[in-house]
């Protein structure tokens, strides 16, 4: 078992889980800048959000490995738990799929971590693709009650893969990811996540059979946040598109000073 947190820490994190959980139900979006280390995350503080979700993408890279679990659990874990350590807002954590680990071990780590949530894929990047809805349902199940025992109940953020895997015709896709979305939310999920979906009707269908449905934007997108409060959507988040902005920026300041050869 990893060693767990201190009791005091245990019940802060039931806290900050209970209050991340709440800005699902506010008046408008809960908006998550997606931060990648210790310093981008203080900025996301600072600037007065209310909670932080972090990009496996924007972290792996930052280790020097490629998203999609190509960077080690452990230092994905340690970039994660120094980034929740830097702030006093609640975090959640790209958890990717899992790393492999069992539902108890990944409550246990994210718990570790200091993470008051976490995005859970249902893509075995392993091998073996996108994983039966069934299964992954069972996977959720089994991750909040090994939350719950913890004590510290992790709001479940269930990615739906559908979309961005192409699971079949945009029609396909649809009936495919209603029925992971219903079946994930059933399993306790407490938001849905289906990835790279921005047909806006496809997204109303989504959001009358989960309710409490996050989407991914990107600044400059073709749905932004006035668009996604109409069509009723509870979570945005930002994915990898600030880290990617920021390492453009920084690559063209570094081509503006670049001594002139000859």
């Amino acid at each position: 078992m990893t060693n767990m947190p201190s009791d005091d820490t245990l019940q802060r994190l039931s806290a900050s889980a209970a209050l991340l959980r709440s800005l699902h139900a506010g008046p408008a979006p809960l908006v998550l800048p997606n931060a990648w280390d210790a310093a981008s995350a203080k900025r996301v503080e600072a600037a007065g959000f209310a909670a932080i979700a972090t990009t496996s993408g924007g972290v792996a890279q930052a280790l020097g490995f490629e998203d999609h679990e190509g960077a080690p659990m452990d230092e994905m874990a340690a970039a994660a738990a120094r980034l929740a350590r830097a702030v006093s807002i609640p975090v959640t954590v790209d958890f990717e799929g899992g790393y492999g680990l069992t539902p108890q071990q990944t409550a246990e780590r994210v718990i570790a971590i200091g993470a008051s949530g976490l995005n859970y894929e249902d893509t075995d990047h392993r091998g073996t693709g996108v994983i039966d809805a069934d299964v992954q349902a069972e996977r959720l199940a089994a991750l909040k009650a090994a939350a719950g025992s913890l004590g510290v109940p992790l709001v479940i953020n269930a990615r739906i893969d559908a979309f961005v895997q192409r699971l079949g015709t945009p029609e396909e896709q649809l009936a495919e990811g209603l029925r992971r979305a219903r079946l994930y939310r059933e399993a306790g999920a407490d938001c849905v996540y289906p990835i790279l979906l921005s047909d806006p009707e496809a997204l109303r269908e989504i959001v009358a059979a989960a309710e409490v449905v996050n989407i991914n934007v990107r600044r400059g997108g073709p749905i932004g946040l006035d668009a996604a409060r109409e069509l009723g959507v509870r979570r945005v988040s930002y994915a990898t598109s600030l880290f990617r902005d920021t390492m453009t920026w920084f690559e063209t300041a570094l081509a503006e000073l670049k001594p002139n050869e000859g």
